[in-house]
């Protein structure tokens, strides 16, 4: 038998191993050549790998949820029967999938959390395991999203019956499988069972970059209070402009564009730490990231040239490129290159927070909740919107005192906005 085996090819970006999301074909199937035949997770974005030979399909030697290494056996294709169009090496490198799922940061590039599947009962009573994960298996009709809120929470898409349009699973059919009547738990009794959840893909390099940051740069954190209402009174009149007609625009758009000006006077609040060198690079430009928290981790893509920017393109670039990140499409590209990282925690109420750097930038700002609260103007008391500001930096690059200026500058330019045209 002509069988050629297939094995997984290199990913590129200096990324090692994947792990199989979803295979498309299954054991005794035609293929064609650079037909797709499996998607692979990577640290980076989830990809669509074609046959690199057309025949049939004889082994797949991986099942979805492993993880394989680069140059570990994928599946092996008889070329000798079935599938036609010719046989050759795949020339090209997998493309990133448009997948329409997954969703700021503290900081690193982000990922998907495995958990291992719970045991529920069937709709008999019965208690049963999770079904087969094998290629061959009908799987249920879900959206994508669907199914990696499924995987996240154990629940098998194959015990439960759709309740939406034609029969797909939903959100709330996964909810009412966790309900505590459905999982392990009979009469009353608690549930002591403990869900480990394997540390692989992107979660791994998050936690790797995470302790090589905190490690190895001296972090400082310096906190501010900031009287955001002429940020806020900014926003709503640009939100009336005829160009933001379709655009979100959100404070984070106007902290965006201060920073931009604020680094133009403190440069080295935009500089990097060059160990092999032993030298500071001052950058001339800036390349903005954007701590953006997804489905499947923290990822930071960063806004190229942000500083030539306005407030309006400032905010289509956080929109297209947060999306991006939380659909798992953003490109290396998109990733890599930053100079300083913005983080926003006020998005979930919090109101400030000590980010870790973004290695190998010298500095990273958080800005926390913006709500109104008590606050002396003039002398007087008064009810004005208020955000605590907070920056990281490296101290071997800048000084408290250095940073502390930068940060009282950054203040200046969002409670007098108008200071960011001048």
């Amino acid at each position: 038998m002509p069988e050629r085996e297939f094995k997984l090819p290199d990913l590129g970006e200096g990324l090692t191993d994947g792990e199989v999301v979803r295979w498309l074909v299954k054991e005794g199937d035609a293929v064609t050549l650079n037909q797709p035949i499996v998607e692979v997770e990577t640290a980076k974005a989830v990809v669509e790998i074609p046959a690199p030979y057309a025949g049939t399909v004889v082994k797949l030697h991986a099942a979805e949820g492993d993880t394989l290494d680069v140059g570990a056996p994928l599946l092996s294709v008889d070329t000798g029967g079935g599938g036609g169009g010719g046989s050759a090496p795949a020339a090209a490198a997998p493309q990133a999938e448009p997948e329409p799922e997954q969703q700021a940061t503290l900081v690193g590039p982000g990922e998907r959390q495995q958990a291992r599947r719970r045991r529920l009962a069937r709709p008999d009573g019965g208690p049963t395991g999770p079904s087969p994960t094998g290629p061959a298996q009908q799987r249920p009709p879900a959206t994508p999203p669907v199914r990696k809120y499924a995987k996240d929470h154990g629940v098998d898409l194959a015990m439960l019956t759709g309740t939406g349009k034609d029969g797909r699973v939903t959100h709330e059919d996964i909810d009412r499988a966790l309900e505590p009547d459905a999982v392990g738990v009979v009469g009353g009794a608690r549930d002591r069972t403990e869900e480990r959840i394997p540390v692989r893909g992107t979660r791994k390099q998050i936690a790797a970059a995470m302790v090589a940051s905190s490690f190895s740069i001296p972090h400082v954190t310096e906190f501010l209070t900031v009287d955001a209402t002429g940020l806020m009174a900014l926003r709503a009149r640009l939100r009336t402009l005829p160009a933001a007609a379709d655009l979100k625009l959100t404070p984070l758009a106007v902290v965006a564009k201060a920073l931009c000006v604020a680094v133009r006077q403190f440069p080295l609040m935009n500089s990097s730490w060059d160990e092999s060198a032993g030298e500071i690079v001052v950058k001339g430009y800036v390349n903005l990231g954007i701590a953006t928290d997804t489905p499947t981790g923290l990822l930071v893509p960063n806004i190229k040239d942000a500083d030539t920017l306005g407030i309006l393109d400032l905010s289509r670039e956080l929109v297209r490129l947060t999306g991006l990140a939380r659909e798992r499409r953003a490109a290396p590209t998109d990733l890599t290159g930053g100079t300083i990282t913005i983080t926003n925690v006020g998005g979930f109420g919090v109101e400030t927070g000590t980010p870790i750097i973004n290695k190998p930038e010298c500095a990273i700002v958080a800005t926390g909740l913006i709500a109104p609260r008590p606050w002396v103007v003039d002398g007087r008391l008064a009810v004005r919107e208020l955000m605590t500001t907070s920056v990281s930096f490296d101290h071997r690059i800048v000084d408290g005192a250095y940073a502390a200026r930068f940060l009282a500058h950054l203040r200046d330019l969002l409670e007098d906005p108008a200071l960011l045209s001048a």
